[in-house]
């Protein structure tokens, strides 16, 4: 499930929100220089300016870049508040915390949401699988309170980076992807410094050609073949920059996740119609092989895989009201992450990928509030607006991918 709110005060984690490498050695960084990392951050990406009040999220692997981050903010006269997390806190939190407490679990998160106007947030999780074996109650209470600081972070039109987006180069997300820590390095940092004018232009002729659109269709040789609506539906574009535009519009336009570069929107309520095949889903460090989700009327009404299902159906069982509603279709729009070959790579962003998801699509500009989310990607899919086709195979098409 993907959330907006990455709280390193009261470890309050999201499932399958982040996951970083064990042992805390810092990723590999080539060609990176963590002051102008830190200045593009405040400066371009968060729009940072005097007065805003700005909380810093990371873990102390990237405590130099959070430095670097908090001195650039208190430069241009904001205010910085470093918080400082770890899988460690993650785990005690569930381990040695009474269930009981899990309800209020987000109430210093929603203090800070309520007053702070920016946050800037490094992924910095260390094990995919550092929730693997809490209650699933449990973790759909304390993602249930998350959602409630999700929404008063959108409501108050919070600006939100959010660095990492299920990419950060880390040991273990490269073992899970069958390649090495410095080849995703490289990706995930090329990623980072992509040209955002170019993304942007990109973005907003992929945004135009589903704004126009009344059905999508998503294909793929696995199996896949969905359709659903889309006909008047708010299209938003993760550009990599939060501009005075975006403010104004707010709800989901005040975040970006980077690596930047997807186009998102959510279906008219009831349309989805069909099948989607994941070749494999990545959860709680495990792999789920042949994922398959079936949709009569906009709902989730079958949900089966050739192995590892176990897990993730005990959370979706243990979800609340909404966790079998399609929520959004994402489309990735960035050049410069390009899929490894002969890896078991996925992203959000690499151009031409295209993800579902189910149940919360807040994040995407949705109402569906629920405290899970599955959101399987779709490498080599096929989708076509209308029957124009935006993505062939895998690959960003015509006018939507020139730069």
């Amino acid at each position: 499930m993907r959330t907006t709110w990455i709280s390193a005060v009261a470890g309050t984690l999201v499932v399958g929100l982040i996951a970083a490498a064990p042992g805390g050695r810092p990723a590999p960084a080539p060609k990176v220089d963590y002051k102008e990392l830190a200045h593009r951050l405040v400066a371009q990406n968060a729009g940072i300016h005097a007065g805003d009040l700005v909380l810093v999220t990371g873990g102390t692997r990237d405590l130099e870049l959070l430095e670097d981050v908090a001195a650039e903010v208190a430069h241009v006269g904001g205010h910085p508040l470093i918080a400082i997390g770890s899988d460690r806190l993650t785990r005690m939190m569930y381990d040695e915390v009474p269930a009981k407490y899990d309800a209020g679990a987000a109430a210093f998160d929603t203090k800070l949401a309520g007053f702070v106007t920016a946050v800037i947030a490094v992924d910095y999780n260390e094990s995919p699988g550092v929730l693997e074996g809490v209650p699933p109650a449990r973790l759909a209470a304390r993602a249930k309170a998350g959602a409630l600081v999700d929404a008063l972070l959108r409501q108050r039109r919070v600006r939100v980076v959010a660095m990492g987006n299920d990419l950060y180069p880390t040991a273990a997300r490269a073992e899970q992807f069958g390649v090495s820590q410095d080849q995703l390095a490289e990706v995930f940092w090329s990623g980072v410094n992509v040209d955002y004018p170019a993304l942007q232009a990109t973005g907003e002729k992929v945004r135009r050609a589903l704004a126009a659109g009344r059905q999508l269709r998503i294909t793929n040789p696995n199996g896949t073949d969905l359709t659903v609506g889309i006909a008047g539906r708010p299209v938003y574009v993760s550009d990599g920059v939060i501009s005075p535009a975006d403010v104004r519009r707010g709800g989901a336009a005040t975040t970006v996740w980077l690596p930047a570069g997807e186009v998102f929107e959510t279906p008219v309520p009831g349309t989805a119609q069909g099948t989607v095949v994941a070749d494999r889903y990545f959860f709680q460090g495990k792999t789920i092989e042949n994922l398959r989700l079936d949709f009569k009327a906009g709902r989730l009404v079958a949900m089966t895989a050739r192995t590892g299902l176990e897990p993730l159906k005990a959370l979706y069982d243990a979800a609340g009201r909404g966790r079998d509603v399609f929520g959004v279709v994402d489309i990735g729009i960035n050049p410069s992450v390009s899929l490894i070959p002969d890896s078991r790579m996925v992203g959000w962003m690499p151009a031409g990928m295209v993800t579902v998801g189910v149940g919360n699509n807040t994040w995407a500009g949705g109402s569906n509030s629920v405290g899970f989310g599955v959101d399987p990607f779709l490498p080599g899919s096929t989708l076509t607006v209308d029957g124009r086709v935006i993505v062939q195979n895998g690959t960003l098409q015509g006018e939507v991918a020139r730069r």
